[in-house]
């Protein structure tokens, strides 16, 4: 950089960081590898630390014109001192569906602008460690969303980063069709938005120091397809160097049907509702290339659900194979689900109306054949698995609580244990969990048979009852709650430490080894065996049948 456009920034940042003679401190600047940032000051609720907050940072070009369907590239300098006070636009997405998630989540926030242009990451640092000497762990949020909507502003990490003195960095990534689109050749392998999150990370490894952090001690996180992702990084050779501990709520990436070593059914399904020729891979890249953002958004919401692609590049070879092989990221692992995942908030979207007041048991069936396709397990392994729940039972109330159990079994807890197994068998560091608290503030949104259902433990771990800035939790949490967020960010800001959850004052986390301990989490904490053991018997062996 030439002597006098160095000068001239000293200049700036002096101007910046000047006090008032009213005592307000001025908004917190640093230099990045590609240019200064202008961040701001926030606070939360119960301690005096201030965090500076950097909002919107750009660590990839635009994904637009021809790098639309391609890997993100990196980002372009700037000259001068970038404003990172407003939150990113978000990528594109089914808005009408995103607004409907946060109002059954109760969280209100300014929502921001919808853009293809959107590969942009939130940094939530202390005030007081935000310097290149502090070396502060690392926290890389994932948010989740089926890949197909989500954002970083529907997270705070201000109040995780004050209590726990951690650097939280939540990142966005290319959903849908965007995201996910492949013609398993190499006109469009897919995958786009897992490599977003490698892009990602690699601007961390490069520019944390700027902001405290440590490059050398990154965790991973994530919830639902955010917990999918980290999973996938596991798994992937393009992540291995960019993180070293890794943590998966409700979701890791052999759910079912996540990902695919057969992308051409969907991609056709997307060409009919683009308007699209699918004569050849080249041409169909070309045209999609060329719809508008409405066009591609149009067709996400006819529940057209690209996936994760086996590409030969991300994924070198099918997951189970990378699994069985012990070819992953052997990294500290801490995973686990809550006791209730298809509650409410997921069996909503897809379940029958009435399904509150009761199911039958041909339409559960049919749930689970949606959810868990036959061409998945085989045809009648889901019959069996629904013999296996209801039984004799005819009453549509106890079938109700029984299917619920029977799809959050399948769907989420299953793939979870299984994943814990192979990882315990790898010699990690395993820590496995299951949520049980059923939030307050859901008492009047939720019916009364729900438990601690898909999400809820988020809030405990940001810290929701101590936020003090653009989001606003519609409700109260009791003192209980507060205490468990202190607990739930404490275990997993130890974890991002020192690869273990344990701690001062925290009651003791086993390691999840061979007798199988995990540790139940709820207003009180409590360690058990053998998570939901028989059921997890009968299913495994079901699908070793399979196999």
């Amino acid at each position: 950089m030439h002597f006098a456009k160095r000068i001239k920034q000293c200049l700036m940042y002096a101007v910046l960081w000047t006090v008032s003679a009213g005592g307000a401190v001025a908004d917190p600047v640093v230099s990045t590898g590609y240019g200064s940032l202008k961040g701001k000051l926030s606070s939360v609720k119960g301690t005096d630390r201030v965090v500076h907050e950097y909002l919107g940072i750009p660590f990839a070009k635009p994904p637009l014109g021809s790098l639309r369907f391609s890997a993100p590239q990196p980002s372009e300098p700037w000259d001068g001192i970038r404003d990172a006070t407003n939150q990113p636009a978000m990528c594109l997405q089914d808005m009408q569906y995103t607004a409907q998630l946060m109002e059954d989540l109760m969280l209100e926030f300014p929502v921001p602008a919808t853009s293809e242009d959107c590969l942009y990451l939130n940094i939530y640092t202390p005030g007081e460690a935000a310097t290149k000497e502090a070396r502060l762990p690392v926290m890389v949020w994932i948010h989740g969303g089926g890949l197909m909507i989500g954002a970083a502003s529907q997270y705070d990490g201000s109040a995780l980063a004050a209590y726990e003195n951690v650097v939280v960095v939540v990142i966005q990534y290319r959903l849908g069709i965007l995201g996910f689109l492949s013609t398993g050749d190499e006109h469009a392998r897919g995958n786009w938005g897992f490599l977003d999150q490698v892009a990602a990370l690699r601007w961390v490894q490069e520019n944390i120091k700027s902001f405290g952090g440590d490059p050398n001690s990154v965790t991973i996180f994530g919830e639902s397809a955010g917990g999918c992702s980290v999973s996938a990084h596991i798994l992937s050779p393009l992540s291995s160097s960019l993180f070293h501990k890794a943590i998966s709520e409700s979701g890791v990436a052999t759910l079912p049907g996540l990902i695919t070593s057969n992308p051409q059914p969907i991609t056709k399904m997307i060409a009919n509702a683009t308007g699209c020729d699918y004569t050849d891979s080249a041409t169909l890249v070309k045209c999609l290339r060329e719809k508008n953002d409405e066009v591609l958004v149009n067709a996400s919401k006819l529940n057209i659900m690209p996936l994760g692609t086996v590409d030969g590049v991300f994924f070198p070879s099918t997951l189970e194979e990378i699994l069985k092989e012990k070819r992953f990221h052997k990294v500290p692992y801490l995973l686990g689900i809550t006791n209730h995942e298809f509650g409410w908030l997921l069996p909503k979207t897809f379940s029958p109306p009435g399904w509150e007041e009761g199911m039958h048991k041909e339409k559960a069936i049919a749930v689970l054949n949606m959810i868990v396709p036959v061409k998945l397990l085989g045809p009648g392994v889901n019959e069996r698995i629904a013999a296996e729940y209801f039984k004799d039972t005819e009453d549509p109330v106890k079938l109700r609580d029984l299917f619920t159990e029977m799809l959050g079994d399948v769907f989420m807890v299953l793939p979870t244990i299984i994943a814990a197994n192979y990882h315990k068998e790898a010699g990690v560091p395993v820590y496995l969990y299951e949520f049980q608290h059923r939030p307050s503030i859901y008492k009047d949104k939720r019916p009364s048979f729900v438990k601690a259902d898909h999400a809820d433990e988020i809030g405990f771990v940001f810290g929701s009852c101590f936020w003090n800035g653009h989001i606003k939790v519609a409700g109260t949490m009791t003192e209980g709650e507060m205490k468990l967020c202190r607990v739930m960010m404490a275990y997993w800001a130890n974890f991002a430490r020192n690869g273990t959850p344990n701690g001062d004052g925290l009651v003791h986390w086993p390691v999840y080894d061979k007798n199988e301990e995990y540790m139940a989490l709820g207003l009180e904490q409590k360690s058990g065996k053998k998570l939901k053991g028989d059921i997890m018997k009968f299913l495994t062996n079901l699908l070793s049948e399979k196999n």
